[in-house]
């Protein structure tokens, strides 16, 4: 156990720094990867994030100010709005991506192919529980 909370450590600090670099948080970081296929509402944001709805709204402010995300309402309900990464976002967004790879990359360049693929495939059972 202790080998796989010290490996989530390692993943955590490139992150961390990764986000940094792009003066992002980890949640705004987070944000911008869940925006990456899908164009989801708030409530749908709140339960990727696990963050309340009031969060998510200052969350969504803050990167709008900066030009990451974009409100879009749904004609249906004006109440109502999807959430969309603006180019700027997009763009953001594959630079930490090709970031993250790389460095991810990285922690795990000692290991054989095989030993890549079973990490991969563990740890693809841990996360679909």
């Amino acid at each position: 156990m202790d080998s796989l909370v010290q490996l989530s450590f390692a993943v955590e600090t490139v992150l961390l720094r990764i986000a940094t670099a792009h003066d992002l948080s980890l949640v705004q970081m987070r944000l911008l990867g869940i925006l990456r296929d899908r164009e989801p509402g708030m409530l749908e944001l709140a339960r990727h994030l696990n963050l309340d709805k009031s969060s998510v709204t200052g969350l969504i402010d803050r990167a709008e100010q900066r030009g990451l995300v974009k409100r879009i309402p749904i004609p249906e309900d004006r109440r109502v709005f999807r959430v969309i990464a603006t180019p700027r976002g997009r763009q953001v967004t594959a630079e930490v991506a090709s970031q993250v790879e790389n460095e991810i990359l990285e922690l795990v360049a000692r290991l054989s192919n095989t030993d890549r693929n079973h990490l991969n495939r563990i740890v693809s059972l841990i996360l679909t529980g």
